[in-house]
């Protein structure tokens, strides 16, 4: 009887080790924060990870779709000068809009938090206004203020004695045009991220720094800089992946012209896989955006994480 007993107990100890340690398992806060972004994940995984996946493999297909060629696509891009024109293109246009959007969300957020509380809710919301609107529909009022025959901007150079400019018709004109209507849509994102990052910085250190006689650019390199240097890390990471892969305003402004001199990877890949009818040679270009974009986003993480660590 004892004999049983102790081997019923033992048993009834086995089953329950493995209830407590799954219960302690579920009280753990990562395992319920993996399940809360566990469906977000799965959506992630449909939309993002098996688009990308079918891509590499399209691009080693041959324009049939029916024969594998590898690297063929790739190679044949290689011996192009078009594309390295838009590989020069693409970066020109990412990083000069990305420093210009960074720059401008800075200082409008430095403007914006000096205002007092009240007045703030106003302005915000009139400068998110163009990163509300659709970039298309945003993009089709800039085209208009472009036009070499009705022009705005034109008609008040003329009148003012001045020449009017083809925006859309030279090549340098068009770069500038693109560049512009991109910082004027995203600025207003590095606007809004940097006012919260600004709003976590305490006022204390202000009124240490300003007992101790700091000057307003020592306020700003020493407490405002290193306190936001994060946020500002993570805006430029998230803002480069979107510019590189920007496709709706180049599109609709100068649809890669002229001489395809404002061709990005996006609409260089459609111009090929969707209008050319050749959708592997499109899937290749596309694909040179992954190592550009995963190398900045290594030496990104990379230095926040450093950052963290040293915290």
């Amino acid at each position: 009887m004892v004999d049983t007993a102790t081997k019923t107990g033992g048993y009834a100890d086995a089953a329950a080790r493995p209830r407590s340690s799954l219960k302690r398992l579920m009280q753990r806060k990562s395992t319920i924060a993996f399940l809360l972004t566990l469906p977000l994940i799965l959506i992630i995984a449909s939309l993002v990870v098996y688009p990308a996946f079918y891509a590499v493999h399209l691009a080693t297909l041959s324009k049939s779709m029916t024969k594998f060629v590898g690297f063929g696509n790739f190679l044949f891009l290689f011996k192009r000068e078009t594309f390295w024109m838009v590989v020069q293109q693409s970066c020109v246009f990412a990083i000069s809009a990305v420093v210009f959007k960074a720059l401008i969300g800075f200082f409008v957020a430095h403007f914006i938090h000096a205002i007092p509380t009240k007045g703030q809710r106003k302005w915000r919301g009139m400068l998110l206004v163009p990163w509300v609107i659709p970039p298309a529909m945003s993009t089709l009022a800039w085209f208009w203020l472009f036009d070499p025959s009705y022009s705005a901007i034109n008609w008040l150079l003329v009148h003012m004695g001045i020449d009017p400019v083809p925006f859309l018709g030279n090549p340098y004109w068009a770069r500038f045009s693109v560049i512009l209507v991109n910082v004027w849509f995203g600025a207003p994102f590095f606007m809004i991220m940097y006012l919260a990052a600004l709003k976590s910085v305490p006022d204390q250190l202000y009124e240490a720094a300003a007992i101790d006689g700091a000057n307003w650019w020592q306020r700003l390199w020493y407490i405002t800089l290193p306190m936001m240097r994060n946020i500002i890390s993570i805006t430029v990471m998230f803002s480069l992946i979107v510019t590189f892969a920007n496709f709706d305003i180049v599109r609709v402004l100068t649809a890669g012209g002229p001489i395809d001199s404002t061709h990005v990877f996006a609409t260089y890949s459609f111009l090929l896989g969707i209008q050319g009818g050749d959708i592997p040679l499109g899937a290749a270009v596309s694909l040179f955006m992954v190592p550009i974009l995963g190398i900045s986003a290594v030496f990104i993480l990379r230095d926040i994480t450093k950052r963290g660590n040293e915290a």
